[in-house]
């Protein structure tokens, strides 16, 4: 136990101390609801964005054997060659519960073959289209991911904060707020008593 003097000035700092402790977990605890909330939001799209991209990735990849076959590899090669590299997303970010999350902006665009069509066939177009609409769900997915990512470590910080508040401070000064309350109780019973008997050797 702490040597803290049993006086009401420190009697009235460790209540104060334990009120704001009190206040403080009731806060984390409500933040770290919240964020874990806010965290299961994103695990369910991100299962429902994975199953939509293993379906596309195996169509794309189904027209691009066929086009592979069809059309040779180095052909295929060739005209991978002319598809521009994707720049066409923005990051942005926004705040939850004080954490920073990413945003993707990107407006979806239709395909535009860089390729001429003498030389190709739907496979090939099959297989471009399929990739295209992939990527679009793979901005969403890293979107969500990086998200999840960021919201787990602010949990566990929370938690760790809370537990802190929960199992260290809060019984700490509870304890001394106990101990000092006890001690003035019991100066005040014996200052009682010692008036009492001081009254009675006056009469």
């Amino acid at each position: 136990m702490e040597n803290i003097a049993p006086t009401k000035a420190n009697l009235m700092s460790a209540q104060s101390s334990l009120d704001f402790s009190v206040k403080g977990f009731e806060l984390l605890d409500k933040k770290r609801n919240v964020l874990i909330r806010e965290m299961m939001s994103y695990v369910s799209k991100a299962q429902d964005l994975q199953g939509r991209i293993n379906k596309i990735f195996a169509e794309a990849y189904d027209s691009l054997q066929k086009a592979n076959m069809t059309l040779g590899i180095s052909t295929v090669e060739g005209i991978a060659m002319t598809i521009p590299e994707a720049k066409d997303y923005q990051v942005i970010f926004k705040s939850v519960m004080g954490v920073e999350v990413p945003h993707i902006s990107f407006d979806k665009k239709e395909i535009e073959p860089k390729y001429s069509f003498y030389r190709t066939n739907t496979a090939m177009d099959m297989a471009y289209k399929s990739f295209n609409d992939v990527l679009y769900l793979i901005y969403e997915l890293s979107e969500i991911e990086n998200a999840v990512y960021r919201l787990a470590i602010e949990v566990k910080k929370t938690q760790k904060r809370a537990n802190a508040l929960e199992n260290i401070q809060i019984p700490r000064f509870k304890s001394i707020v106990k101990t000092i309350s006890d001690t003035l109780d019991e100066k005040d019973r014996e200052d009682f008593f010692r008036l009492k008997i001081v009254k009675k050797k006056k009469k």
